[in-house]
């Protein structure tokens, strides 16, 4: 049953992962940045998780990417693309809206068992 629950909230934390990352790239982040951003807004995320989610965001041009050389060390930013700042906005609409849902059906469920 373990197994069972953590393959579930596993899918669930992609998809909300995916919706973070997109929310806090409207102004540009490297990976390090972006990790403390997240963290600092209580969603947790790896940086083995973080990377290949932004190289696979990029490659569905979600996101440009850039390099800033000024520094000792050099680093690579990332941002929301026009086309990233769309799909981020319905996404969003749709979680919201989902979720509004989702809420009202539990909490009925709620009532529900408090009624017997």
């Amino acid at each position: 049953m373990e197994l069972l629950i953590h393959s579930f909230l596993t899918e669930l934390k992609r998809g909300n992962l995916t919706l973070a990352v997109l929310s806090q790239l409207r102004t540009p982040q490297y990976g390090y940045s972006l990790v403390q951003l997240l963290e600092t807004l209580g969603i947790g995320i790896e940086q083995s998780t973080l990377y290949p989610l932004l190289r696979r965001l990029e490659k569905q041009e979600l996101l440009n990417s850039f390099w800033d050389t000024s520094e000792k060390r050099p680093r690579k930013y990332y941002e929301l693309s026009e086309h990233g700042e769309k799909v981020f906005q319905q996404l969003r609409e749709e979680w919201m809206k989902n979720t509004k849902r989702l809420f009202d059906v539990l909490n009925e469920e709620d009532k529900e068992n408090e009624s017997y």
